[in-house]
């Protein structure tokens, strides 16, 4: 019994009850790692979860206090454009169309100027302007969204109607888009200011994504005689464009929400016009009047309808997101 382990083998001599010590605390050992993973495991499937739990639960209150307005009018909500407190009738069409167009042009204003910015101070920026540029970037995205809406109306909206409107009314009034008065407020200064509000969130995930692109690519592109262009183009955005399409829906999705700044632009009018200078509304600037003022059940349960669609038009965004994202991410060469 006292014979050491290993002996026969011509190893070094372990005596049997101290080896029977070390088998024990290593399985000791396993045991507790064991019921650490599974802790942990535990754990991070009920953090999962309760993101789940919170957007069902979410949806689920929308829908409860939603529920008159939707036995009132039923899908007409969606596509009547009555908006009449007074005789209890709404319809929901003026800011669905609001919030769909003011977004679409924040995006055709933001993306290019964010992948400028984006690419300008990975590629091509010298060092002593990188950290200036990037800084000024998170410190526009934090700013709140009441100050670019102030500065917005005061500074703004009289630089438009004073320089820009006239401009585009003279030249491109033929344009169904382009009619009216240069009033300063509208869809197109509501587009205008929520680009300069999400270009810092764009440009700086943007950045961030093309500085992960391996530099042994680019390198490669500049062996074969390509140019700085054509390194960016053929290898650089192929490389990063599902992490700039990612960057592009949050900036979509802040835009979509936006509230208190398109409130002070877009002229909180209830009306579907197809020129983008005059006034108009979206969904958030809708609830941020009104809500104050729903007094009767009818009034208030349509304007939480009102934030139904808005979480249901955010859902199939970002679910569209998601399939653009696998649809062309990057894969092994393939650009």
């Amino acid at each position: 019994m006292s014979e050491n382990l290993n002996e026969k083998n011509g190893g070094p001599g372990i005596p049997a009850s101290e080896a029977n010590g070390y088998v024990s605390l290593s399985a000791r050992r396993q045991s507790s790692g064991k019921l650490g993973d599974a802790v942990f495991k535990g754990v991070s499937y009920a953090f999962a979860l309760s993101v789940i739990v919170l957007m069902a639960l979410l949806f689920i209150v929308l829908v409860k206090e939603s529920w008159l307005s939707i036995k009132a009018f039923g899908f007409s909500f969606i596509y009547t454009s009555v908006w009449d407190p007074v005789a209890q009738e709404f319809g929901a069409l003026p800011s669905i169309y609001g919030t769909l167009v003011s977004s679409i042009i924040a995006i055709v204003i933001a993306v290019p100027i964010s992948l400028g910015i984006a690419i300008f101070l990975t590629e091509m920026a010298p060092k002593r302007l990188k950290g200036p540029i990037g800084t000024a970037i998170e410190l526009l995205a934090s700013i709140p969204s009441i100050i670019y809406g102030m500065w917005g109306l005061f500074v703004f909206a009289p630089f438009l109607s004073e320089y820009v409107e006239p401009f585009l009314i003279d030249y491109l009034g033929f344009i169904p888009l382009f009619t009216g008065a240069p009033l300063g407020i509208g869809m197109l200064p509501a587009g205008f200011i929520l680009a300069i509000m999400i270009i810092p969130f764009i440009s700086s995930v943007s950045r961030d994504i093309f500085q992960m692109v391996p530099s042994i690519l680019k390198e490669s592109g500049y062996g074969v005689g390509a140019t700085k262009w054509e390194v960016i183009r053929k290898i650089v955005l192929p490389y990063a464009r599902s992490g700039v399409i990612g960057a592009v829906i949050l900036g979509l999705g802040r835009a979509l929400g936006e509230t208190m700044a398109v409130t002070f632009l877009i002229g909180n009018a209830q009306e579907i016009k197809l020129s983008l200078l005059e006034p108009a509304t979206s969904i958030s600037a809708t609830l941020a009047n009104e809500f104050t003022e729903a007094v009767e059940d009818l009034y208030l349960s349509s304007l939480v309808e009102l934030g139904l669609i808005l979480f249901i038009i955010t859902f199939i965004v970002l679910a569209l997101a998601k399939l653009l994202i696998s649809r062309f991410s990057y894969k092994g060469g393939q650009l």
